[in-house]
């Protein structure tokens, strides 16, 4: 429409001379032969504007001549549901350019015994497209699950044939339920109406099952629609319509020929509520408490010799035995009593509307006689739990005669206020509303809106990912640090105490922290999965054993980490050189993720690293493949920690650089202008570095050489294993970067001059690598 308006106003903007009219308001005032203009130019605007309104008149008939409209299947069981969706057919038929209706009848509607109800639709002019025999008769439980079964059985064709966008259903029937299952499965969108409501049977099992498999739902009270709400079904999907039965019994309260109603059914001689409609159903969860209830019933008003107008029971399990009740007491030939299968429902309102008394245990006594004030007695368990008004008198424990007697003697002839619990009477245009807004191109798989609940433990990935973690241990020179580490690469918690001197209180912290881990991870929600360990030194990862240690870690030779930690915490345990574990942890969860082949060097107070080659770490023969800080660059360097002469470390480790930054403080060569070195502040490499920004040569000189070295270092890894990538970790790794990357364009052969060379992002390289060991591991994964 807007396209259309739109379209319109260009048309009728198309005359530049009439723009340029507009523009000149005082020439039309002045001029006579202006006002000519002005009188030709108006003649041609109504030929326009004419011109254009026709226009638009014709797209609008191509606009409704295509537009799609909304094929709407309604499927009606039985008598009761019809004649809560027959005033939404009407809808729907009076609508001809928004819907099309298709109506599906099965159930007891084609059984004689039941009135063959499927009269009264035709004569409703309405077209049935289909007819069903889906009742499988036997009037018991097994005779209800075949009905469903059969139903099953015929429902594809016809809704493959009818191909509806959306099946309207209604109520708690069993019929119900197998059209609700059957349109599911076919993905074909379902409305359900009166959902939500409670009503103490089997019904409320079944009414909740068609709303779980309900895309729609139209309920009738705001209790309903709060109990749909609580059953997780999406707010925005339901309908506060009210019932929409009530439309018609509303309109039609008051109709001038009632009396002749009354009498058609119960002769001349009956007044205005001076009778009694008695309408009860087996409960089908208790049969034989059923029969007997429907005995005492008959009993009492037998006893109360006013004349009464009963309905025979639905098709549920039980209703054949009360029917051989209802004649072993003579009901049918019975003076006071006439028996009839069925009523035409706006007939059935008006003998409801007007009777001195309602009995019995249906759904009608509890909501359409409550709109008339007429006064109810409702028997047994079947409407447990639904919304009365005042008119109804609960006799729940009718266990004899007398209690029935009485409640009859309390309310026949009582006339209360009219309630509207169930409906207004304006229950379909609202539903007509809703259904208009349905958009066919969202998703059709239902959602619900569950409330927020702690997650359950399962074996979706997400949660993998989030609740299996590692106990990762680091040793390092000064600290001894311990953290519960998750799938992605989480630190959940960090323990970090001084690393002691001694090999036996280092084994005894390092279980308590451990311990206290385990402690924790039960109230993270954090299933520790083995347990990893990073150390410096020269380590055997076959056996958990530290070989050689660093000369920053005393009395850490020849140790067995692996046996101690998992007698003691129940897990397996991995143990690895700290430069193996930075390498580890890139490829999980740094630079190296999917990539075969790369190097880490590890920059920090020592140098070191990890090769990782095909994907796998490499070890050699006597695991001390990847130990990148004693690679020589020089015959007659500078003295390396570990005996020799010229290693990478003895130029560009942080101990190398604190140690030229010493001697040029020494030598008063280090301090330039900018910089304020405290009397007692120690001196360290970051001095060095500070130094060299601020244009020390000296300072510039010894980082030159240590850059120099360590890319010289670099090219001969390069040359050796050709890895795709460096990685620089550690304290160092952002100052070398630049100068390696140069040094490895200028020196390194041609087919390597492209490598490039990046900086670590991870925090905790050592911690995360001890991880990777443990996740990658434990849950047979490949990265």
């Amino acid at each position: 429409m807007e396209g259309f308006e739109k379209e319109q106003s260009v048309i009728l903007s198309e005359n530049p001379q009439r723009r340029w009219m507009e523009k000149q308001p005082c020439l039309l005032h002045k001029n006579p032969h202006h006002l000519n203009i002005r009188k030709d130019q108006e003649l041609y605007n109504l030929r326009m504007q004419s011109y254009g309104e026709k226009m638009l008149r014709e797209k609008m008939e191509d606009y409704n001549q295509f537009k799609r409209k909304l094929r709407v299947c309604v499927a009606t069981c039985n008598r009761a549901d019809y004649s809560k969706l027959a005033p939404i057919m009407f809808g729907i038929k009076t609508n001809p350019d928004e819907f099309e209706l298709e109506v599906v009848v099965l159930g007891s509607h084609l059984i004689d015994d039941y009135g063959n109800t499927f009269r009264m639709i035709e004569q409703d002019n309405f077209d049935i497209g289909s007819k069903l025999h889906t009742i499988v008769r036997g009037e018991d439980e097994a005779a209800m699950v075949e009905s469903v079964g059969l139903a099953l059985v015929k429902l594809p064709d016809v809704l493959q044939r009818l191909r509806p966008d959306i099946l309207v259903v209604h109520g708690d029937r069993f019929d119900a339920l197998a059209l609700a299952t059957a349109a599911a499965l076919m993905n074909i969108r379902i409305l359900h109406v009166e959902g939500g409501e409670v009503s103490g049977t089997i019904d409320d099992s079944i009414r909740h099952a068609i709303s779980k498999l309900a895309h729609y739902h139209a309920c009738c009270t705001r209790r309903a629609e709060q109990h749909l709400i609580a059953m997780c079904e999406d707010h925005s999907r339901i309908l506060l319509a009210g019932c929409p039965s009530y439309d018609k019994l509303l309109s039609n309260n008051h109709r001038d020929d009632y009396m002749d109603i009354i009498k058609s059914w119960l002769g001349d001689k009956v007044q205005e509520c001076d009778y009694i409609v008695a309408l009860q159903h087996p409960v089908t969860t208790d049969i034989q408490h059923s029969i007997k209830i429907y005995g005492l019933m008959l009993d009492a008003l037998i006893a109360f010799d006013k004349k009464t107008l009963i309905l025979f029971p639905n098709i549920d399990a039980g209703s054949k035995e009360m029917v051989r009740v209802m004649r072993k007491k003579g009901i049918e030939q019975h003076p006071n009593f006439r028996a009839v299968k069925h009523i035409p429902f706006d007939q059935f309102i008006q003998l409801v509307n007007h009777a001195g008394c309602m009995i019995g245990n249906s759904s009608c006594g509890v909501r359409e006689a409550g709109a008339f004030g007429t006064p109810v007695i409702n028997l047994g368990t079947r409407q447990t739990g639904r919304e009365t008004g005042e008119n109804v008198l609960h006799v729940r424990d009718d266990d004899t005669q007398n209690k029935i007697y009485h409640a009859l003697e309390l309310q026949y002839g009582k006339r209360y206020p009219c309630s509207k619990i169930y409906g207004d009477g304006n229950a379909v245009p609202r539903i007509l509303k809703f259904l208009q807004t349905i958009d066919l191109d969202e998703p059709l798989q239902k959602t619900f809106c569950f409330p927020p609940v702690k997650d359950s433990i399962s074996q979706d990935i997400d949660h993998i990912l989030e609740t299996q973690s590692a106990l990762a241990i680091d040793l390092g020179g000064t600290n001894l640090r311990v953290a519960i580490v998750g799938m992605r690469g989480n630190i959940v918690k960090k323990y970090t105490q001084p690393n002691p001197k001694t090999y036996e209180a280092r084994m005894q912290l390092i279980l308590k922290m451990c311990a206290d881990a385990m402690h924790d991870s039960v109230s993270l929600n954090c299933r520790i999965l083995g347990v990893g360990v990073s150390t410096g030194g020269r380590v055997n990862p076959q056996e958990g054993v530290v070989l050689d240690s660093t000369n920053l870690i005393q009395e850490w030779s020849s140790v067995d980490l692996r046996t101690p930690i998992s007698d003691s915490l129940h897990l397996p345990v991995w143990v690895d050189n700290d430069g193996n574990c930075a390498s580890l942890a890139e490829k999980k969860f740094g630079h190296g993720k999917r990539v075969e082949n790369f190097v880490t060097v590890i920059t920090g107070t020592g140098i070191g690293g990890g090769i990782i080659h095909n994907n796998e770490l490499v070890h050699g023969s006597t695991f001390c493949a990847a130990e990148l800080g004693h690679i020589m660059v020089s015959l007659e360097g500078p003295e390396c920690s570990c005996g020799s002469r010229g290693c990478i470390e003895a130029y560009a480790s942080g101990m190398a650089l604190q140690k030229e930054a010493k001697r040029l403080h020494d030598e008063d060569l280090l301090e330039v202008e900018g910089m304020n070195i405290k009397l007692a502040e120690p001196i360290t490499a970051a001095h060095l570095i500070s130094a060299a920004r601020l244009g020390n040569n000296n300072a510039d000189t010894v980082l030159n050489k240590a850059s120099t070295a360590l890319g010289v270092g670099i090219v001969n890894i390069l040359h050796t294993v050709n890895p795709t990538l460096v990685i620089l970790s550690g304290v160092l790794a952002s100052y070398y970067q630049a100068p390696v990357q140069r040094i490895i364009s200028e020196r390194a052969l041609p087919s390597a001059q492209n490598i490039k060379v990046v900086t670590s992002e991870l925090e905790e390289p050592a911690l995360l690598g001890a991880a990777s060991m443990v996740l990658d591991y434990a849950t047979r994964r490949l990265y």
